[in-house]
Order: C-alpha cells, then structure tokens, then sequence
C-alpha cells in the first residue's frame, strides 16, 4: 500500500513492550516517523530505530513542549500525532490514505475516534464504551500543538471546522488496573500544578460531591455500564483522576496557608 506525505510523531519513554506494533502500523500509512523519547532505560529507541524511526532523544520539558518538537523536526506539514500505545487500525488508515488519493487536502484539522482495548477480556474492544475524540491528524502550518507543560491538545479557534473520521485508532491504554490507577496519579498530579488554581470553596464542594458526577459521566454517558463488572471498576478509577486533581489543587491551598503561618 502506498505511503502518504504525513509526519507521524510519537513521545516515548520506557515503550519497549508496545512501541514496535505502533510504528509498523504507522509506517503502513505515512513516509515518516519520529520517535521524540525523554530518556527510555529499556530498549524503545532500540526498537524504534530498527523499526525505520527518526529517533530524537530530548530531557522531558512537559506535554505540550514535547509534542512541539515533533512538529519543528517533521519532514511535512501535513502531521500525525500519535501515543506509544495508539496503533492505527486498517479501517482507519484506508480513510486517512483516501484524503490523500490524488493531492494532499486543504489545510485542515481531523478528529480520530479513540477505541480502548482493554487487558481483559483478551481480544475485546470496547467498542460502544468510553470512546472519545481527539484531534490528531492536522496541518502546521493552520496550527500548532500548546506550548504548554501539561496541556497537550490542539484548542481550536472558531474560524477552523474539524472534521471527523470515522475508523478507530485502538487504544492500549493500559494492562491492568494497577497500572491504570499509577497512570491516573501522575496525570491528576501534572494537572493540579499545572493549570490554573481554583478556589478553596469551590474544590471543597467539589471533593464532597464531585465523585459521582464524575463516575456518572463516564459510566452511564460514555457506556462503560456496557463493559460489565470490569468497565464498573475502570469508570471509577477515571472518575478518580478527575477528582484526586481537585485534592491535589486543594492540599496546594493548605500548603500555602501553612508557610504563611511560619
């Protein structure tokens, strides 16, 4: 199948396991891949390289920075951002390809549909659970990722329409739910230093009441009722990053009280 003029670009670190599928699955698409690793101590660069990656070894300046630098490194304009545990599925890549059939298209932004697969049951696909929407394919030279340490999603201004595809970019998110609960830590972590401060009355009400809207929203609006037992449990660690943010950013309140009382 012909390559498409796309820069693919991928952050990593300590990626070994998964990172090897993603490039293959990549290189099926697009002419370019870039690897923007943070200082892997397993073999991912190894493994990228021998996968046909340009490999660019980089100190983590945080989310968005480091999405910046794939895009200043890429070959093209035209730029595909993906995660270490992101693989494009065949659908997906027909669809992608079609855009490009003859010349590449306008300028423009395109919205991916995220399909997790989870660890268990083996081979299941949540298909009709917890799917989002992200904006990852995208030109340059219309817009840039934030230059943000940890935001790392294109905002949009009003004037440009993105547009949806409609194959699945599977998701590995994660591989069991110790995994999963570590990865909502740090997230929640990053977000409540790295992003405004709200005030103390409003976290105060949102630690007492805020859980089960955040358990709601993905359990019953985003389907993860339809995953059974195992989609119940995954919905509540989710709903956990939402609210340990709000702890975090409130424990941050009571250290700034406290220095003041010294």
């Amino acid at each position: 199948m012909s390559q498409i003029p796309v820069s693919c670009y991928i952050r990593t670190r300590d990626e070994a396991k998964r990172i090897g599928a993603v490039i293959e699955a990549a290189y099926k698409l697009v002419e370019e891949v870039l690897i923007i690793d943070c200082g892997s101590n397993d073999d991912t660069c190894k493994i990228a390289k021998e996968a046909g990656a340009r490999v660019i070894e980089h100190k983590w300046m945080g989310n968005g920075h480091q999405k910046r630098l794939g895009e200043e490194a890429a070959t093209y304009d035209w730029l595909l951002d993906l995660d270490a545990d992101e693989i494009l599925s065949s659908d997906l890549q027909d669809e992608i390809r079609a855009l490009f059939s003859t010349t590449p298209p306008e300028p423009g932004v395109y919205s991916l549909k995220l399909v997790t697969v989870p660890p268990f049951p083996k081979g299941s696909i949540w298909n009709k659970s917890n799917l989002a929407r992200r904006n990852k394919l995208y030109h340059r030279q219309l817009i840039r990722m934030p230059a943000h340490t940890a935001w790392d999603q294109l905002k949009i201004p009003p004037e440009i329409k993105v547009q949806q595809l409609h194959g699945s970019l599977l998701h590995y998110s994660f591989a069991n739910i110790e995994q999963q609960m570590a990865k909502m830590n740090r997230v929640s972590s990053v977000r409540a230093n790295e992003t405004r401060l709200k005030s103390k009355p409003v976290l105060a009400l949102r630690i007492l009441f805020g859980f089960p809207f955040y358990f709601s929203k993905k359990y019953f609006k985003q389907g993860m009722y339809r995953a059974g037992i195992y989609g119940f449990a995954c919905a509540a660690v989710i709903a956990s990053n939402r609210w340990l943010k709000d702890v975090k950013m409130y424990e941050i309140h009571l250290a700034k009280e406290g220095r003041n009382e010294l």
